[in-house]
């Protein structure tokens, strides 16, 4: 079954004003919703299984690290059952500071219903953040010719 963007720009809008009442009935009942992410930092950032478990991230796991006050879409791709979009998240912490980081969602829709999403933040900008200060990293080792560094 073939979604239309009109079906997926109302299930967005339903989700970016964070209304988990009226974002059920466009979820399976066994979605399967994965955010990926610096869990220590960020513990919504893991996979959540069941309507039951995304209705609680979006009201109660999210929340408990930022109150969501604004997602901006910047692009939607729609493709047969598939969607994705990229849009920026602003936020407030506990302690009252602004942030902002981009989102990309993989949307997979199966029977007009919202069956599986990956969604990769921007989490190094993200945490950075969220704890108010930048990351520590190091600098790499100066590279003889044809070296190369990959730090994981």
């Amino acid at each position: 079954m073939t979604i239309t963007r009109e079906f997926v720009e109302e299930f967005y809008a339903v989700y970016a004003r964070r209304d988990s009442a009226a974002m059920a009935p466009y979820l399976a009942d066994d979605v399967d919703w994965t955010v990926s992410g610096p869990v220590d930092v960020l513990p919504f950032c893991r996979s959540h299984r069941g309507k039951q478990a995304v209705l609680d991230l979006i009201d109660h796991g999210i929340p408990a690290v930022f109150k969501v006050f604004a997602i901006v879409l910047d692009r939607l791709l729609v493709d047969g059952e598939c969607a994705s979009t990229l849009h920026r998240v602003s936020a407030k912490t506990a302690d009252g500071r602004v942030i902002s980081y981009r989102v990309v969602h993989f949307f997979q829709f199966k029977n007009g219903k919202l069956a599986e999403n990956l969604t990769l933040i921007d989490s190094f900008d993200a945490v950075e953040q969220v704890l108010g200060h930048p990351l520590a990293v190091h600098d790499a080792p100066a590279l003889g010719e044809g070296e190369e560094v990959v730090a994981v």
